[in-house]
């Protein structure tokens, strides 16, 4: 008796696989094998290679559903200490994120509750987060560190972040971001402190293998365009991918210096030039929208989408998932929220958290339901890939696989 080809035959399945030429690479009717983790097989299922029982050791019926490649949110925040919701309050009776900042609230509070915590705390506080991502969809997360800003606590911060992905069995890729603020006993040493990053912390850190990226905060209540690129330099010594915040408040022309590096992504850019965009588009560089932050600081500058689109410059959507500024735990929401408030398709919007969004961790084995991708997928309970940007909120992932495995939602 000939031994089943596959471990799981997916039929009757509408599959959005974010590959080829058609809308959505949307195949109606369609089947999916799974094999060692992997994606085995895709297409119609009136062109399976044979009877569907002695294909594969299971067969499992989806009645129609759509399925899309798993969702990855490639820009976090998620590990972290205590909260930030008075800043809320206080945004809301007039003050601005950078006068909050400079009163040493911001990123600066949640600096002083991280320091308090130990691993398990961070990891009890953070699993929480990270699991409202796998209900709605997440396979894959990037988390940053950076709220930590010495040595010990961003290490504790990254393996906490390594720790979620096995607790989840979720992908968790991982950046330090040493160069997000400038600590309280290091606020008349700027140069001590970046020597730091530089010199001491990222080399310890990525001897460790705790650190898949190197990302900075280049702004004016941030790091210089000098600063970041010491830090930058470093991680090119080292071998170490980067990306970057980028003309989220002004342009200090942040795309163009992550560019400079070939750099994975340049994050926010509500205040991106033309020469920024032409920049990123020359080396590849992805621009990650971050609507959740565009929406909670109630801002009025719009990324330049247009000029994105007219340079060919991929376009992903996270969630940036943090304290302060976009405490959100729904990455279909911010899909809705690049429709609605920057005005993507949703055809933009769901390659932007899948694909694209693998392209700005510098992942090349997923993000689209093909032949030889890692075997993270989702049946949602829809019909159409526009219901995923359509509904506002709402539970709609009906089984997640990760690696070929069914993850478990509850």
């Amino acid at each position: 008796m000939t031994e089943p080809r596959w471990d799981c035959l997916l039929l009757d399945a509408t599959l959005a696989t974010l590959a080829g030429e058609r809308p959505f690479g949307l195949v109606e009717c369609g089947a999916l094998a799974l094999k060692g983790g992997h994606i085995a097989w895709v297409g119609a299922a009136a062109d399976l290679p044979g009877a569907p029982d002695g294909l594969a050791t299971a067969v499992e019926t989806l009645d129609g559903a759509l399925v899309t490649p798993g969702l990855i949110d490639c820009h976090t925040h998620l590990v972290f200490g205590g909260d930030r919701a008075h800043e809320f309050d206080l945004r809301l009776n007039g003050a601005s994120y950078e006068e909050i900042a400079r009163a040493g609230g911001g990123i600066a509070s949640t600096v002083a509750a991280t320091r308090a915590a130990d691993e398990d705390a961070l990891l009890r506080q953070s699993l929480p987060r990270a699991r409202a991502l796998l209900r709605d969809g997440v396979t894959t997360l990037e988390i940053k560190s950076g709220y930590g800003l010495d040595l010990e606590t961003e290490r504790r911060m990254l393996r906490a972040a390594r720790r979620i992905g096995q607790a989840l069995g979720i992908g968790v890729r991982t950046s330090f971001l040493g160069l997000h603020a400038l600590p309280p006993e290091y606020s008349r040493q700027r140069a001590d402190y970046v020597a730091l990053v530089s010199d001491v912390m990222l080399p310890a850190l990525a001897a460790e293998g705790l650190v898949d990226a190197v990302d900075a905060f280049c702004e004016g209540i941030g790091f210089s365009r000098e600063e970041t690129a010491r830090v930058f330099e470093r991680a090119r010594d080292l071998g170490i991918p980067v990306k970057l915040h980028a003309e989220q408040l002004s342009d200090l022309d942040g795309a163009a210096l992550v560019a400079e590096y070939r750099g994975l992504s340049a994050d926010h850019l509500e205040h991106l030039s033309e020469s920024g965009i032409r920049a990123m588009a020359a080396a590849g560089t992805v621009a990650v929208l971050l609507p959740g932050a565009f929406y909670a600081l109630r801002e009025t500058r719009l990324p330049p989408i247009d000029a994105l689109r007219e340079h060919g410059v991929p376009m992903a959507i996270a969630t940036d998932c943090n304290p302060g500024t976009s405490p959100l735990l729904s990455l279909r929401l911010a899909a809705n929220m690049a429709c609605t408030l920057f005005r993507l398709t949703p055809e933009e919007a769901l390659r932007g958290i899948t694909l694209h969004a693998a392209r700005a961790l510098g992942l090349a084995d997923r993000g689209t339901l093909a032949v030889g991708q890692r075997a993270d997928l989702v049946a949602w309970n829809a019909e159409k890939p526009a219901e995923l940007c359509y509904w506002i909120g709402g539970e709609l992932a009906r089984e997640v696989w990760i690696d070929g495995r069914k993850a478990s939602l509850s």
